[in-house]
């Protein structure tokens, strides 16, 4: 859900490349992209370092 991503959170999302594959690419979130509260492939967001993915796993 949208409400629990906020930006400094660190995450692991899946970039629009490696969707077929899985991959996942850890970061912190820099700005929620995604304007609904849910969607059915994840939360889209922007990292600190500009890598732009789908929220796949919120990490500790």
């Amino acid at each position: 859900m949208r409400k629990d991503i906020q930006p400094g959170l660190r995450v692991a999302v899946v970039q629009k490349h490696e969707q077929k594959t899985g991959v996942l690419t850890e970061g912190l979130v820099k700005r929620v992209l995604t304007n609904s509260q849910s969607h059915p492939h994840g939360i889209k967001v922007q990292l600190m370092d500009g890598i732009v993915g789908r929220v796949k796993k919120i990490l500790a």
